[in-house]
């Protein structure tokens, strides 16, 4: 019968061989198959383009993926701390004589003093990025233990990583500023909480082997030094290999840049350790 996806196997049948396929197909069909190649031409056509300004033609005729945020917004901007103005309103007309029912503003906390005095009332804002820049809420987030805070982050930091990374969107090569300062606050966040991020591991687990070893190359390899230790085989295919690559070709500077890279990931996760023993045993 003509199932969905058996039209869009016969469609590629007959795009490269089309006397093998004599039935008419619909024009349009949904795609099943992705073409798997597209960040690798995006990489290499940005590559391209960085070591001669003057050629313009995007690599073997495929133009490189569009920016989708871009769109609606022209620059890579951490949200400022606000409260949520609804809420708060609601708390003020439930009961104005109960003290410890309003929610203490964002917008007024400017001391570390005003956080110990107002932690019961203060609430996370609504846009979760804004916490990178504020040391008091990431006190606040080291106290409050509550999983759909990471949550909210996580996914916030991942779509932002995904979408302004500058290897893997070609077109993003001009915003390679704005990316570096962000990777600079995502990496002094992860040092604040001597923690590393789990969105920010998946991004460079996933554009570590796209990396070409140049653009951001500091900010890369600090965050490198945050990623967890997993299993020997994980940290193999997910790390070293795409970094082994990159080494055996690369200058004495970016080859001592990853050994001071991969020492200070074995320094933050021996501090770990040690931490976490420490408080299991309660010595």
């Amino acid at each position: 019968g003509m199932q969905s996806h058996l039209q869009a196997l016969l469609s590629l049948y007959k795009l490269f061989s089309p006397e093998l396929v004599t039935i008419s197909l619909p024009k349009k069909a949904k795609t099943y198959f992705k073409n798997s190649e597209g960040p690798w031409k995006a990489a290499i056509s940005a590559v391209k383009r960085r070591n001669s300004p003057v050629s313009q033609v995007p690599f073997l005729g495929t133009a490189p993926p569009q920016s989708r945020k871009r769109k609606w917004n022209s620059q890579l901007i951490i949200p400022a701390s606000s409260s949520d103005r609804n809420k708060l309103e609601e708390d003020r007309q439930k009961d104005s004589g109960d003290f410890c029912s309003e929610s203490f503003p964002l917008e007024q906390l400017q001391t570390f003093s005003q956080l110990l005095h107002n932690i019961h009332r203060l609430e996370f804002p609504s846009r979760m990025g804004s916490v990178l820049t504020n040391p008091l809420l990431l006190h606040y987030m080291n106290c409050v233990k509550d999983e759909s805070i990471y949550l909210r982050l996580y996914y916030w930091m991942g779509q932002i990583l995904q979408e302004e990374c500058t290897w893997c969107v070609a077109d993003n090569s001009e915003y390679e500023e704005e990316f570096k300062d962000f990777l600079e606050t995502v990496y002094k966040t992860e040092c604040f909480l001597q923690e590393g991020f789990s969105a920010c591991e998946e991004f460079l687990y996933k554009s570590l082997p796209l990396w070409d070893g140049f653009c951001c190359r500091s900010q890369i390899l600090r965050l490198v030094s945050w990623i967890p230790l997993n299993s020997f085989s994980e940290m193999k295919s997910n790390l070293y290999d795409p970094l082994s690559q990159l080494f055996l070709t690369s200058s004495l500077y970016f080859k001592c840049s990853v050994l001071e890279s991969l020492r200070e990931l074995l320094q933050n996760w021996l501090n770990w350790h040690m931490i976490y023993l420490d408080s299991e045993s309660g010595s």
